[in-house]
């Protein structure tokens, strides 16, 4: 499969793994890549010396390209990166935060920098700062989600319109069909994250993967919009946070309750009730956890499928 998102990884397939927290580890990241996708390690959940050895062991287990998210508003980002061009990785994939201060850095070294954005308007600010492509990432995604809350449908055709770079979608996207979707819409080539989530080779927990496989529409919900937009699974934990908003707290107070390692406990430690559960609306249609190679396949099979079908004539008129 040729086109802008493949040749500038250098993959088979438009497909990135998106670099979740506490689930993009060096396992899943070599899976993928070693199935003609793109694997991305996620370095939130880790500092520096623990990067290393997911290098390593990436390195060790594919030869094919890989790249690392950076979560710019974290406070070892700096160091992060300092490892990652000593370690002259291919692709950095940056997100939360402005990429101009570390882009040209980064291409000088030969690497190659991905931005993820919510809105037109940070889409053009990336541009501008000399980034390789952009990931548009819609309101459906899980995790940290822009102020303006769009939905995918409506950002991606938007922010093409916008940019000349290759584009890249993300949020509500799980399998073949909504990659092609994607792509008709005017993207290259598709992020995908909470499929991959729940994948033999993601780091979460178990607990945290067969929850996933049990979700229904409506179990997830934007969160923390006095801070900044999280989506997550309607727990204990959750519902606090819920009442909290609803009866004024400011910022402090919420930052407060979120408190430390909150993600860790419930996405890699499995405690279900009281960790915050990071996973998109797309979650709903998981019914089973599969290899990562798996994945890939089937996505891939059900996008040329679709594509043909299009073009069949049962949908012409």
């Amino acid at each position: 499969m040729e086109n802008p998102v493949c040749r500038l990884l250098g993959t088979r397939y438009p497909l990135i793994q998106a670099g979740m927290i506490w689930c993009s580890g060096w396992e899943l990241a070599s899976a993928v890549s070693n199935a003609g996708g793109f694997g991305v390690i996620g370095s939130g959940s880790m500092n520096a010396d623990i990067l290393k050895i997911h290098i390593d062991k990436t390195r060790a287990s594919t030869n094919s390209p890989f790249g690392i998210n950076i979560h710019l508003l974290y406070s070892h980002a700096g160091e992060i990166m300092q490892l990652v061009m000593k370690e002259n990785i291919p692709v950095v994939i940056t997100s939360a935060g402005n990429p101009a201060g570390y882009t040209q850095k980064l291409r000088d070294k030969g690497i190659k920098v991905i931005h993820v954005v919510s809105s037109v308007r940070f889409a053009e600010k990336a541009e501008k700062a000399g980034v390789d492509a952009i990931v548009c990432e819609g309101f459906e995604a899980g995790g940290h989600n822009g102020i303006e809350e769009t939905t995918s449908f409506a950002l991606i055709p938007d922010v093409r319109r916008s940019v000349s770079l290759p584009l890249i979608a993300a949020g509500g996207i799980a399998s073949g069909r909504g990659m092609l979707a994607a792509m008709a819409l005017g993207a290259d080539g598709a992020q995908i994250g909470t499929r991959f989530a729940a994948s033999l080779e993601s780091s979460a927990h178990i607990n945290f993967k067969e929850r996933i496989l049990q979700l229904k529409e409506g179990d997830t919900r934007l969160y923390l919009r006095k801070v900044g937009p999280v989506r997550m699974i309607r727990n204990a934990f959750a519902l606090e946070l819920e009442a909290a908003e609803n009866s004024g707290a400011s910022a402090e107070e919420l930052i407060r309750i979120l408190g430390n390692g909150k993600p860790r406990k419930g996405i890699f430690e499995g405690k279900l009730e009281e960790g915050e559960l990071e996973i998109g609306q797309i979650a709903s249609l998981l019914n089973e956890i599969k290899p990562a190679a798996k994945i890939v396949e089937e996505i891939i099979k059900e996008y040329t499928e679709a594509k043909k079908n299009l073009a069949d004539a049962k949908y012409s008129f």
